[in-house]
């Protein structure tokens, strides 16, 4: 691997710097991209948690009735 320097002029033998740098301006394209992806799943956990919630009133109401 090439010989490079860190933001402060510090030696980084193994690179790793440029590498997180390069991770860190990928991620937001990936961010963005799992969002969309994780948006269904996220819609049925909030209709399930609603239904749930609609099921214990309903049992609740029953009981107390």
């Amino acid at each position: 691997m090439a010989n490079t320097q860190g933001p402060q002029g510090n030696y980084d033998p193994a690179g790793s710097t440029q590498m997180f740098r390069a991770f860190v301006d990928e991620a937001p394209q990936g961010a963005r991209q799992q969002e969309a992806a994780s948006s269904g799943p996220r819609i049925g956990l909030i209709i399930g948690v609603v239904v749930a919630v609609a099921v214990v009133a309903a049992v609740a109401w029953l009981a107390l009735k």
